[in-house]
């Protein structure tokens, strides 16, 4: 399939196909990579650039949506094969690619240190002279002559930033437009829902984020997970509308005996039955794609419901 303005999708190969997107924008002869997966998707990257015409020296830019490490686990050892290329992402973002210290530690705490190499491979250190910082102000990105806006958008994180290319009238979402995945493409259309993964998930904002992106007038926009989109303003509706109905249950389970696993079957009954009726897949086919997304989501809740109550046990001054 031929590249839309530029725009080569793809596939880093985490977990399994078309799961995991990174991008790369090519305009006059130059790159920027969007995101780079984990350090096992180096060669895939390497090898959209030789696919697009380019050799590894013709790349300017890595820009990073945020520093989850599914998305931003490969930057540095990316970087190592990008002699030209500065990577742009958010000011708190940064210092965890320069030092990943913290970002290995956290999730060797939660899946082991096997399972973290295997999924994301060795996690190397960004120099910090190679960084770039998006800020809070609009930060515009120059590929050869091809603006790139950095926006803040916050809620899935507090890192994140979304790209908006004008010339292709797309934004590179992240996370922060939630999760789309082509095995539940219908002739309904496509299926989507917000991610709330830990630790910094906050409802208001990331409805703010979904606004700000749905103000540009996009015609696509392109999701981690995964792929290019349209019908945006539809699907940012039911975005926010699943926000609230994820917060709604998320504080119904707030007391629950085992809330994490009141968290799990409250997911289960809002995603399964309406992702059944939208793809005519059985509820096992669906529970079977969707459950880590539910574990991880359910998390992200447990998290914010910490927070608010953190929040509410503080002395008013």
């Amino acid at each position: 399939m031929s590249p839309f303005h530029g725009i080569h999708t793809i596939d880093t190969g985490f977990h399994r196909p078309q799961f995991d997107a990174a991008y790369l924008v090519v305009e006059n002869g130059r790159g920027a990579f969007i995101d780079s997966g984990t350090s096992h998707s180096v060669p895939a990257l390497l090898a959209a650039v030789a696919d697009a015409g380019l050799n590894p020296a013709d790349i300017d830019w890595l820009i990073l949506t945020h520093v989850h490490l599914d998305h931003a686990g490969g930057a540095g050892a990316l970087l190592q094969h990008l002699p030209n290329a500065r990577v742009v992402l958010h000011r708190r973002g940064a210092p965890h690619m320069i030092d990943p210290a913290k970002l290995i530690a956290g999730a060797t705490a939660v899946y082991g240190e096997e399972e973290v190499t295997r999924s994301y491979g060795r996690i190397v250190p960004i120099p910090a002279e190679r960084v770039d910082i998006a800020d809070e102000e609009d930060h515009v990105v120059d590929l050869a002559g091809r603006a790139l806006l950095c926006l803040d958008t916050p809620g899935h994180a507090a890192h994140h930033i979304s790209i908006w290319d004008e010339k292709s009238r797309t934004v590179f979402s992240g996370d922060t437009f939630g999760i789309s995945y082509r095995e539940l493409d219908s002739e309904n259309g496509l299926f989507i829902f917000p991610t709330t993964t830990p630790v910094q998930f906050d409802p208001p904002t990331l409805k703010d984020s979904i606004r700000c992106l749905i103000a540009l007038q996009p015609d696509g926009i392109c999701l981690t997970h995964y792929g290019r989109i349209g019908d945006v303003e539809r699907h940012a509706t039911t975005l926010i509308e699943q926000i609230d109905a994820m917060v709604e249950r998320a504080l119904a389970c707030a007391d629950a005996p085992d809330r994490h696993a009141a968290l799990v079957a409250a997911l289960d009954d809002l995603y399964i039955p309406r992702a059944v009726a939208h793809s005519g897949q059985s509820s096992e086919q669906v529970r079977e794609l969707l459950h880590m997304d539910i574990e991880l989501n359910a998390q992200g809740l447990g998290v914010w419901l910490d927070r608010q109550q953190r929040r509410a046990a503080r002395p008013s001054s």
